[in-house]
């Protein structure tokens, strides 16, 4: 009985030190290790969160973002050259691509929902939205109540597809839908008179007005008719990569370099956005970036 007891005792002492890198690598950070690259998934034209920029390349606050989680699995891995492959997603392909591991981490401007999260999973919450509408201005259009018997474009697969069919059915509101496959499809119905208001997340709305041939021809009108969470996101049941990233972004909170990165897009930023911190975004970093 004795002899056992020291065999146990052992046994326990030797976990107890065993250093914690000893610890079996899974998940999307075991397919890294073996693969030799990571896979970022991004938009090309949710502006200024992850969209191409004039060489080509992805560029914006969640391109930002991802890259210094990224520089956080080179260091755990131990992996300094990691290669960082890039894949563009749209609404419709970012969560089957995340689920079926074409791409390890997806990186635009995606709603944090629960219907979401019996597929994928988000890290810690970086932007603050909800759905609004596009105009032309002098259209007479300021709500959606004003869109009765008008078109309205809608991207695909968007939490804000769901938001303004359930607001029109909830209102009884007659809207004919002109549905497009994403933002630059959207834009243009809108340019191009198809129809009379684009509907989508206003910080996009006002990226896409910034970028536009005139931008003093649009405005962004109405209520907000949904609110919408933004988060980075990863594969689901993967708390190894999920600890990390949020360790990550908690850092950024905590040190004030989170609102640093913002104020390098959004205020004023490269497209002259002039959206500056909301109250509501300053609070979500000082309640998210959890101590030690």
């Amino acid at each position: 009985m004795i002899k056992r007891l020291g065999v146990l005792v052992a046994c326990l002492f030797a976990f107890a030190v065993a250093p914690a890198g000893a610890a079996e690598l899974y998940g999307t950070l075991k397919k890294v290790k073996e693969k030799g690259e990571i896979v970022m998934g991004h938009r090309e034209a949710s502006v200024p969160f992850a969209y191409i920029g004039p060489d080509g390349k992805p560029i914006g606050y969640s391109i930002d973002l991802c890259n210094k989680i990224i520089d956080k699995v080179k260091n755990e891995l131990k992996m300094p050259d990691l290669k960082v492959k890039q894949v563009p997603v749209t609404p419709q392909t970012r969560i089957p691509l995340l689920a079926n591991g074409t791409i390890d981490i997806e990186c635009g401007s995606t709603t944090n929902n629960l219907t979401r999260t019996q597929q994928v999973d988000f890290l810690a919450v970086t932007y603050i939205t909800g759905t609004k509408l596009a105009v032309k201005k002098g259209s007479g259009i300021k709500e959606i109540e004003d869109l009765k018997g008008k078109a309205i474009g809608l991207a695909l697969g968007t939490t804000n597809e769901k938001a303004i069919k359930t607001v029109a059915e909830q209102l009884k509101i007659d809207l004919k839908y002109h549905m497009v496959k994403d933002h630059p499809q959207g834009w243009l119905a809108l340019e191009t008179g198809r129809v009379d208001a684009y509907a989508t997340d206003d910080v996009l709305l006002y990226g896409l007005i910034s970028k536009s041939k005139d931008p003093s021809k649009y405005e962004v009108v109405g209520r907000f008719l949904s609110y919408d969470p933004y988060g980075i996101m990863v594969r689901r049941d993967d708390s190894a990569i999920r600890l990390l990233g949020n360790t990550v972004l908690a850092d950024l909170m905590r040190s004030g370099e989170m609102q640093k990165i913002y104020d390098k897009w959004f205020n004023p930023g490269p497209t002259n956005i002039k959206m500056p911190i909301s109250a509501d975004l300053k609070k979500a970093y000082e309640i998210q970036a959890l101590p030690y």
